[in-house]
């Protein structure tokens, strides 16, 4: 256990650093693919973000071994938590543009993984290596996500919402069974975090049909944005063919 000093502080100035550069890198990054206008500098990016997540992971499992026993490491270091798998899903976005592999990334890493920079289930602090680690991981899926729809141009696609759901429905049954096996809390399905966080304030198993609720709205919400650009697009070109068209005619 940390002590006081070494204890994470929700919203102290590392955690808020954090926050800056989750919020900060993807935009520049992406920028300086978009303006280099570069296929070179575009792949060098994706892979550089890729490796970084599967590096975080591996050195996880790493720590994992060398400090825990082998029950405690399949109780709480496979890749079953949603922002385990995304990192994977993530980088399969990132290497071979796969577009089921980027759409679930996408929803589960704004949606879920986000929320997990915001409100961390974190006890160690700067500068520790779980510190590190738990923000590479997750800071690097948010910033990975957002490359790839912005500097990438992939989007997901409106048949993608019903699949999300669904497939996290069906992950979340087998890491029921999981945790049955193993004794563990893969996806807090069976006790809340240990680390307070504002979203599992209300007890088990309340907490996590409410959190499930959220996901459907939110998983529907960011996809919203995607349409709308379309709309407006279309209505811009419209107006503009109208405009010409007026020209023409005088």
């Amino acid at each position: 256990m940390p002590s006081a000093e070494d204890a994470f502080r929700f919203l102290g100035p590392a955690h808020l650093t954090v926050l800056a550069l989750t919020a900060s890198v993807p935009v520049v990054l992406a920028a300086l693919a978009v303006k280099a206008k570069s296929a070179r500098l575009l792949r060098a990016i994706a892979v550089s973000l890729a490796v970084m997540l599967l590096a975080s992971e591996v050195a996880h499992w790493i720590h994992g071994a060398a400090t825990v026993s082998l029950r405690e490491f399949l109780a709480n270091y496979l890749p079953l938590h949603v922002c385990g798998a995304a990192i994977f899903l993530t980088a399969a976005a990132l290497l071979v543009r796969n577009q089921t592999a980027y759409e679930t990334a996408y929803f589960w890493g704004l949606a879920g993984t986000l929320q997990a920079v915001l409100t961390p289930n974190l006890k160690a602090g700067f500068p520790s290596f779980e510190f590190f680690r738990y923000f590479v991981a997750h800071g690097g899926i948010v910033t990975a996500v957002l490359f790839a729809t912005w500097a990438m141009k992939m989007r997901p696609r409106q048949r993608s919402i019903l699949r999300t759901i669904i497939a996290t429905h069906l992950f979340a049954g087998a890491i029921a069974v999981v945790n049955l096996l193993l004794d563990s809390n893969y996806m807090f399905l069976c006790a809340p975090p240990d680390a307070p966080t504002f979203f599992f304030f209300l007890p088990w198993p309340w907490y996590v049909l409410f959190l499930d609720g959220v996901g459907v709205v939110l998983i529907v919400l960011l996809y919203l944005p995607f349409p709308a650009a379309d709309f407006f697009r279309r209505r811009g070109q419209m107006r503009g063919r109208t405009v010409e068209a007026d020209g023409q005619q005088a």
